[in-house]
């Protein structure tokens, strides 16, 4: 029972029965102030709404009316008349413009000859809404509530319907208020409830819903969004979970992206390794020729060993803090070290370089090695599909406050859709452009994640044969505090 009684409590501390409890209750004292406010109307009240309905009703006869009347078919005027009235408890009057009484659905005054008073006919045919209890100039021995509207044809007034009821009645509808108003608090209140429930609902399901989307998250389920809930803080809210999906699914994409590209970079030397030493075990390779193939799997073995390196630096550097490893360097230096170790890559090509590295040190803000490695690795992509005979440049400049190192080769344009997808994993560029096919696709890729993890940019131009690469690095002495 102890556990019981905290039960309900921890219940209505939800969202949900908190909007519910204010909802319903502000409903509640809603329609007790509609009740209070009740008896203060008036009688006269009635009479206009009765008013008001009795005219809609003459209205939808005199139309019909008119509809008939041109067609000159009496009986059926009659029929139609008859069933208007046996459809509410108004009578209807169908006079001429002179007040003469054509037809009556009072069975009371049928076969008389009646006229209606033409000050009563003047009113209702002026296009005024005549209203008012009278006898209709003795036509009735008590009075009766009338309402009269003119019956009008496509060019003019034709006559007048006049809607009948007796006064009594108006104050039968004016106490019977009382016992609509109860029954239709009851059904507001009932639908109030309901409406509060569903909207008490609405606002907790996006907290649900979340709940739900974070535990399939959890599962491997990528795919699951919430819904737009428009503006608003909820909407806010779901807008900032779809992007965080977004990104978590993006993620996992070129996760799965990056272990399908891995499996095929490694199958395709594996296969050539396996076949053509399956060949010369089994005699399928001629002696004469083991060689050559020997050489072939040497070569396919060595580009299996970079590629696992690559992959082992790309894991590394994702793993690597950089911005703890950061420290004042000269980049100049660093850029005269590669110059060196590319020294005999160049030579091979035939390749000149001009070099723009200033004598005066520049010191950058980063981590020395990883730097290094991105100016080797954009001079060794240069000096790859740079055109034989040709000139590479390697310079730095120092700009707003910025170092900027640029490398440029002079070979094909790269067409302007490729440029985007130069720094994805395993992309590769038109083989044929270099002599060197033996690349995986990764060096442009790890450019980009250590610029990124230096916060620093990178941009590409290939115009006219020329391809520049530019990356930019924070100067040491920029950081310092200014006197």
């Amino acid at each position: 029972m102890k556990g019981r009684r905290w039960e309900l409590p921890q219940k209505l501390r939800t969202i949900y029965w908190q909007n519910f409890a204010l909802t319903a209750s502000i409903v509640m004292l809603t329609l007790a102030l509609l009740g209070a406010s009740f008896f203060a109307l008036s009688y006269a009240y009635a009479a206009d709404e009765r008013s008001d309905e009795m005219a809609q009703k003459a209205s939808v006869v005199a139309r019909l009316v008119a509809s008939y009347a041109s067609s000159g078919d009496v009986r059926d005027m009659r029929e139609m008349a008859g069933v208007a009235a046996s459809m509410t408890d108004v009578d209807f009057l169908v006079c001429s413009t002179e007040g003469s009484v054509l037809l009556t659905t009072d069975e009371n005054l049928v076969d008389h000859v009646l006229t209606v008073p033409s000050d009563v006919m003047e009113t209702a045919l002026s296009g005024e809404r005549y209203s008012a209890r009278t006898t209709l100039g003795g036509i009735y021995e008590s009075k009766r509530f009338v309402v009269g509207v003119p019956i009008e044809s496509d060019i003019w007034t034709v006559g007048a319907v006049f809607a009948v009821t007796e006064t009594g009645r108006l104050t039968t509808m004016w106490r019977a208020f009382f016992a609509m108003f109860l029954m239709t608090s009851v059904i507001v209140l009932l639908l109030s409830f309901v409406a509060s429930a569903w909207v008490s609902m609405r606002q907790s399901r996006p907290i649900r819903e979340m709940a739900a989307a974070t535990r399939a998250f959890a599962e491997g389920n990528f795919d699951t969004r919430m819904h737009d809930y428009g503006a608003g803080e909820i909407g806010e809210l779901a807008s900032a979970f779809n992007a965080m999906a977004d990104s978590l699914q993006e993620t996992e994409r070129q996760r799965r992206e990056f272990i399908a590209n891995i499996s095929h970079e490694l199958k395709t030397p594996m296969t050539s390794i396996a076949g053509y030493t399956d060949g010369i075990l089994d005699g399928t390779i001629p002696p004469e020729k083991e060689k050559e193939y020997l050489h072939i799997i040497s070569d396919e073995s060595r580009r299996l060993s970079r590629l696992v390196r690559r992959m082992l630096e790309v894991s590394q550097l994702q793993s690597r803090d950089v911005m703890r490893s950061k420290a004042p360097f000269d980049v100049c230096e660093s850029m005269r070290r590669v110059l060196i170790s590319m020294e005999k890559k160049i030579t091979d090509r035939g390749l000149d370089v001009e070099a723009d590295i200033p004598d005066e040190p520049v010191t950058v803000l980063g981590d020395n090695d990883l730097i290094t490695q991105v100016i080797y690795n954009l001079l060794e992509n240069a000096t790859k599909f740079a055109r034989a005979g040709s000139t590479l440049y390697l310079g730095l400049a120092v700009t707003n406050g910025r170092a900027v190192v640029s490398v440029r080769n002079e070979g094909d344009t790269i067409p302007a859709e490729e440029i985007p997808l130069l720094f994805e994993r395993f992309h590769k560029s038109d083989k044929s452009r270099s002599e060197d096919k033996d690349g995986v696709g990764l060096g442009l890729y790890i450019v980009k994640t250590i610029l990124e993890q230096h916060h620093e940019h990178i941009a590409v131009t290939s115009e006219n044969g020329l391809t520049t690469f530019a990356f930019t690095l924070s100067l040491a002495n920029s950081l310092a505090p200014q006197p």
